[in-house]
């Protein structure tokens, strides 16, 4: 029997990871806490609904530039290094799908799908 995450559990995953990350998120040229921009992320997916499917569409149309302005979302990590919300998240979205399914995160809310 062979275990997968759904997708609304990957998007999960990445959210918890911006919220964990202890980095800034820049957003329209204004800094942001990473919690903050982890309940800015849940408020974006709440209200796209079932238009978005997959852990992908979300970082790619919805957690990566503002939906007011098309500019993209930066990250800045405690050591000045600054990137793309968007590398960064499918970055993290690669690792998450390349995990043993037997690994979760500490205290994290993820209720595996088993798939035969």
């Amino acid at each position: 029997m062979q275990q997968t995450l759904t997708e609304e559990q990957k998007i999960n995953e990445l959210i918890n990871y911006v919220e964990k990350s202890n980095a800034m998120f820049i957003r329209n040229g204004s800094e942001y806490a990473s919690k903050d921009a982890a309940d800015h992320l849940r408020m974006k997916r709440k209200k796209a609904g079932s238009r978005i499917k997959t852990a992908r569409e979300f970082v790619n149309e919805i957690a990566s530039k503002s939906s007011m302005t098309g500019e993209a979302y930066k990250i800045r990590f405690k050591n000045g290094k600054e990137l793309l919300v968007k590398d960064v998240l499918l970055l993290e979205l690669k690792k998450i799908e390349s995990r043993p399914m037997g690994w979760l995160r500490n205290n994290s809310n993820v209720t595996i799908k088993q798939t035969c």
